[in-house]
């Protein structure tokens, strides 16, 4: 029983450390901010319910029928990568130039509140808020990863690794849900400037981390 707890708390922290830098909650939380900042407490808390239901939902699908669900497609973590990548640098290049036309235009704040609006954000809390930008293509990878890893000829300790890893995904979900609902308490200690800044930010980074998944999809692609 000590050997079955010691490889539950070992991989517990394992799935952790791996799966905090992929989904990465109080980076995300910035990255999906221009969505949820003008909803009302009741409308973000419902959002951000189902954002961190999806999330779990597509970790726990990943974490048991990923391979058999990509090799039902024909379809491999690369190509996964690169599609994800694109698809999250188109969506940090609308809000650069939606942005800039705003500027332009003089018409930030109708823009604003059409982007915010909980009719509009309904419609994207599972694509592209929840996949690919808070669970993507590195979370599926990290969670292949660890299935692989907790895969035993023996039932208890499979029993006991995969819930180990469900605690992880259960700690993981618990992070996003907190810090995308105080994302705005955040950025008001920024000040007034304080949402600007951020949202700009926000979709630069979006871009880049796009950028960087799909040449990490190209990479692992050239190298098969």
């Amino acid at each position: 029983m000590s050997t079955n707890l010691h490889s539950f708390i070992h991989l517990l922290f394992i799935g952790i450390i791996a799966l905090f830098p992929v989904i990465n909650p109080f980076g995300s939380a910035f990255m999906v901010s221009p969505y949820l900042l003008r909803l009302t407490q009741e409308e973000k808390r419902a959002a951000v319910r189902k954002i961190t239901m999806y999330a779990f939902f597509i970790c726990t699908v990943s974490l048991f029928a990923g391979h058999w669900i990509l090799e039902l497609f024909g379809l491999s973590v690369p190509v996964v990568q690169l599609a994800g990548g694109i698809m999250i640098c188109k969506i940090g290049w609308e809000f650069l130039s939606s942005d800039k036309r705003d500027e332009e235009k003089g018409e930030k704040a109708d823009e604003a509140n059409k982007l915010s609006s909980y009719v509009y954000v309904q419609d994207r809390l599972f694509y592209p808020i929840t996949f690919p930008v808070t669970t993507g293509a590195g979370t599926i990878s990290v969670l292949f990863t660890l299935s692989a890893h907790s895969a035993r000829a023996n039932l208890t300790e499979y029993l006991v690794n995969t819930g180990a890893i469900l605690l992880a995904i259960v700690f993981m979900c618990i992070l996003i849900y907190i810090f995308y609902f105080n994302t705005k308490t955040i950025i008001n200690y920024l000040g007034s400037k304080g949402e600007e800044i951020i949202n700009r930010i926000s979709a630069f980074l979006i871009f880049c981390v796009g950028l960087q998944i799909a040449i990490t999809g190209i990479t692992s692609l050239l190298k098969g």
